[in-house]
């Protein structure tokens, strides 16, 4: 809400470039179906793997979302064996939840977001292409 107040009553200041920079970062690398899916498995099986041994309560409250919702989420994560599930030793009623080695190594491997940003810009006309790497060595200078 302060971002888009920040974008409409002051879109060229620090503030506000900020505001739609970071706006058109996210639709730039996620911004289709497959990129979305792909990003609320990783935010899922992190959610897992920083509550190791995870309840799937903790895990749906951790990415704010339904319980029955994530169940199926990790129904999928499992059957892609990047998750499993385990009887909790001390309670029978509830499973734990843990990240495999291949979870693991896909957490590690990162996004593609570089490989779906690449894709994004090989399809800017040359002059757009100049503009985002000035752009980028503006932004380099202030590192």
């Amino acid at each position: 809400m302060i971002a888009m107040q920040q974008m409409i009553s002051a879109p060229h200041s620090p503030a506000g470039l900020t505001a739609r920079f970071v706006l058109v970062a996210h639709k730039w690398v996620a911004d289709g179906p497959a990129e979305r899916a792909e990003v609320a498995r990783r935010k899922l099986l992190s959610a897992i793997a920083d509550h190791e041994p995870a309840t799937l309560n903790k895990v749906a409250a951790a990415v704010g979302r339904g319980a029955p919702a994530v169940s199926r989420s990790v129904e999928a994560l499992v059957r892609a064996g990047l998750v499993e599930r385990q009887p909790d030793p001390n309670n029978r009623r509830r499973l734990e939840l843990r990240v495999t080695d291949a979870g693991k190594g896909q957490l590690n491997r990162g996004l593609s977001s570089s490989s779906l940003l690449r894709n994004k810009l090989e399809r800017l006309a040359h002059s757009e292409l100049r503009a985002v790497e000035r752009a980028v060595e503006i932004l380099e200078r202030g590192l």
